[in-house]
């Protein structure tokens, strides 16, 4: 048996504990993204769910104690640059990340230190 996959349903970050409305400042209000109603079942784990393109990005909630970790979602944007300026221009510092053939990619950290790649794909003639 082989198993095949349709497609990236969902991807999973956490924040501390109670940080929910900060998240929300972050997510929300500064990237844009939708957020969604959670299934009641999942309500009283606390985190937020946001609806991103085709995918969902769920945020829960864990003990965030020296957290730094490398693992992140990436988002495919249609502005790399603009989208790296308006961060900047709001204060989110953002990396430069060794370059992909056809890729042109930048992280962030959100405030709870999750890391996030934004990127765009070009032709090699647009590099």
């Amino acid at each position: 048996m082989m198993i095949r996959i349709k497609r990236l349903d969902h991807v999973q970050i956490c924040i501390p504990v109670g940080k929910e409305e900060e998240a929300r400042a972050f997510y929300t209000d500064l990237l844009g993204f939708t957020e969604i109603e959670k299934p009641n079942s999942l309500k009283g784990n606390g985190g937020l769910w946001y609806k991103v393109g085709d995918v969902e990005l769920h945020i829960g909630v864990e003990n965030r104690e020296g957290y730094n970790s490398k693992s992140h979602p990436a988002f495919e944007v249609e502005d790399v640059f603009g989208a790296r300026r308006y961060l900047e221009e709001h204060g989110v510092p953002t990396q430069d990340e060794k370059p992909i053939p056809g890729v042109i990619r930048f992280s962030f950290r959100d405030p709870f230190q999750n890391r996030i790649e934004f990127l765009q794909k070009v032709s090699c003639l647009d590099e």
